[in-house]
């Protein structure tokens, strides 16, 4: 009994010892990239509420450090496993944090965000392309290296501190027993005490302490993320994958489905078993002729902010600006994208479905039936045929059998029309535009989904050759402020501009061959590339849509209509379809906007943006002569709110059980 309880009181100390590394390793890691990325940093923020973060991460931190130390402590403390393995857990945690640290800083620099949704997202994407785009565009090599050197240092250190002696078993007389009952009581009760303190985030209650959920303490987002540690921030992805997977998110409220279907529909009187009735829908007869072709451009990170008049002598967007320009062309600011991911983009338009963060080309219910909503139904039976085309593989996220899964007639991937792969995740936009361009003769009345893909790292096209010049761009970016990397982001830019340009080259090339073509323009999401380290929400969230064509005028819809992704099929439905022509839609169409567009985390109205759940609203730069102050705020978000919850919840109770209430 001795020997063990020297085996454990030596096992306690080495493991507290463990337990203080790794919690100073992480707190050290914070600080560093808090010092790293000042830039984020509002200019507004103080010191005092820079050392709170710290303080408030080193509190969350306990909860990280403790799990690690609570392996050691049962395989090694308790059980009695070789203490070398408490060395080689310290090592490989040590090894974990450097590679996370690392990955953080151009994490963020993307997402403006500690790790997120986006991971748990990435893990069902092209793994060889996200690798060649890490190591390509963010440095993967250098960074890993780095990670190494950091990791070897943490040895050194760690291997010295696990060796110090400890302090030795106090010794008793044989006779008095009840010491030694006591020595051990008393640690017991010392580590369940130690435990409960660590597990609550430095507190003995749930309430009192910190975890992720209640981690934003500072009035800077900056430093908010900088909180959660790496461990924290991953752990906060998952529990949130968790909740929206079990309809635990924002808005959706499935055990009121009859009052939300009753919503959608926009009257009382409705009563049914089945959702198909709520979802029904009529059109008010065509605003313009029925076009020969319709084409709906989803550009990769077709962001609005470029096209926004404190960035025009940047020169980035005047493809999509010379289409504006013109007087068949009607254009909305207040606007935002189904997800802030490439692929949640696209289903919201292949089933008309809202986001509510479940991976709808993976649910069994996809490839079973076709969602009433679906985007293919309603045009096939106005006489098109329906095809998508992509600069990818149409194995990519499963978009090529979700999509005909959903009634699309043809799925287009660059090998299909053998193009080049050109980068990590396909073929550049040019091949795209001009295979689809071809593919036009002799075609009848069709509808076409384009997803391009060269504005995506790796950023790899040869902007000199494509006539852009970085430097120039460069300058520009230098001379507007929280620009942290102007040339990089001139790089980044320099896609965009060749997206940009390709797109509006292809849609005058078609419109001269087929004058009675219909064209809509947006982006799959806004959220990789920001004008500098402080962007606005609209900046780092917004996406612009633009209808061009035949029949069309700057008033077919009103100005600045509010709206999403989820709008756009029925808006064009309503423009071209005869009157008492019938199809289903959870989200209204432009023409009878509900004032409310949204995706997983921000609404837009017709005069501000902001986050869902949150305090944190902005004015719309283009609203003028306004302040916040003189906006109704509360009826706004309260509209929003309205809207978002209606809408996913349909679009849950669809996804998770079908048409029937």
């Amino acid at each position: 009994m001795e020997k063990y309880l020297k085996r454990f009181f030596d096992g306690i100390q080495r493991d507290f010892r463990l337990f203080m590394f790794i919690l100073m390793l992480i707190e050290v890691y914070r600080g560093l990239f808090i010092w790293a990325m000042s830039s984020y940093m509002s200019a507004e923020t103080q010191t005092s509420e820079i050392i709170f973060a710290m303080w408030t991460g080193l509190r969350l931190s306990l909860k990280t450090a403790g799990a690690v130390t609570l392996i050691c402590f049962v395989l090694v403390t308790l059980i009695g496993l070789t203490p070398r393995l408490r060395l080689a857990i310290g090592i490989f945690a040590s090894f974990i944090f450097s590679v996370l640290f690392q990955a953080r800083f151009p994490y963020y620099k993307q997402f403006q965000s500690t790790f997120g949704l986006e991971v748990v997202h990435g893990l069902n994407d092209d793994i060889s392309a996200i690798f060649m785009t890490l190591l390509q565009e963010y440095g993967l090599i250098w960074r890993f290296i780095f990670a190494l050197i950091l990791t070897l240092m943490c040895i050194m250190i760690l291997s010295r501190l696990l060796l110090f002696k400890t302090f030795a078993l106090p010794k008793f007389e044989e006779k008095i027993k009840i010491k030694t009952a006591a020595l051990v009581t008393g640690l017991i009760l010392f580590i369940a005490t130690f435990f409960i303190f660590v597990r609550f985030g430095g507190s003995f209650t749930y309430a009192g302490g910190v975890n992720w959920e209640n981690a934003g303490v500072t009035s800077d987002y900056f430093l908010n993320e900088c909180i959660l540690d790496d461990a924290q921030a991953l752990y906060r992805a998952n529990s949130m994958e968790k909740r929206m997977q079990a309809g635990e998110i924002s808005g959706v409220e499935s055990e009121n489905i009859l009052y939300y279907a009753k919503n959608i529909a926009g009257h009382e009187k409705l009563e049914s078993d089945n959702l198909m009735p709520y979802l029904e829908r009529t059109a008010q007869g065509n605003k313009i002729e029925k076009p020969d072709h319709i084409f709906i451009i989803l550009g990769e990170t077709w962001m609005q902010w470029p096209m926004i008049g404190k960035y025009e002598k940047l020169h980035v967007a005047d493809g999509i600006k010379s289409l504006i320009a013109q007087e068949n062309c009607y254009y909305s600011r207040n606007f935002l994208p189904n997800g802030t991911f490439t692929s949640t983009s696209i289903t919201g338009f292949v089933t008309g479905l809202s986001d509510v963060n479940i991976r709808v080309n993976y649910q069994p219910r996809t490839y079973e039936e076709v969602y009433p909503t679906s985007m293919a139904a309603p045009f096939k039976e106005l006489g098109y045929s329906v095809d998508f085309w992509y600069g990818g593989v149409a194995s990519w996220d499963n978009i090529g059998k979700m999509s005909i899964a959903q009634g699309f007639d043809n799925f287009y991937g660059y090998p299909d029309f053998h193009a080049p792969k050109q980068n990590a995740w396909g073929t550049n936009d040019k091949h795209l535009f001009d295979a689809l361009e071809e593919h036009l003769k002799d075609e009848p009345p069709t509808v076409h989904l384009i997803m391009t893909t060269t504005n995506h790292p790796p950023y790899n096209l040869n902007l000199q050759a494509e006539g852009y010049d970085v430097t120039k761009v460069t300058s520009e970016l230098n001379e507007l402020p929280n620009i942290d990397d102007a040339k990089n982001l001139a790089i980044e830019l320099g896609h965009y501009w060749y997206m940009d340009r390709v797109a509006a080259q292809f849609i005058k090339n078609v419109s001269e061959r087929y004058p009675k073509s219909l064209f809509v323009i947006t982006g799959d999401h806004a959220v990789r590339c920001d004008p500098g380290t402080r962007p606005t929400l609209f900046e780092h969230q917004s996406v612009p849509f633009v209808l061009y064509g035949n029949g069309i005028k700057r008033d077919i819809l009103p100005l600045d209509v509010v709206g999403g992704h989820t709008s756009i099929v029925p808006t064009l439905i309503e423009l071209i379809a005869p009157k008492g022509f019938t199809y289903y839609s959870i989200a209204p169409p432009l023409t009878k906007s509900n004032g409310a567009g949204f995706n997983r985390d921000v609404f837009i109205t017709s005069n501000i943006i902001g986050k869902i759940d949150s305090d944190v609203v902005e004015l719309l730069p283009h609203i003028a002569a306004k302040e916040l102050k003189d906006v109704n705020q509360s009826a706004e978000k309260e509209a929003a709110q309205s809207a978002i919850t209606s809408m996913r919840t349909i679009s849950w109770w669809l996804l998770m059980k079908g048409v029937a209430l």
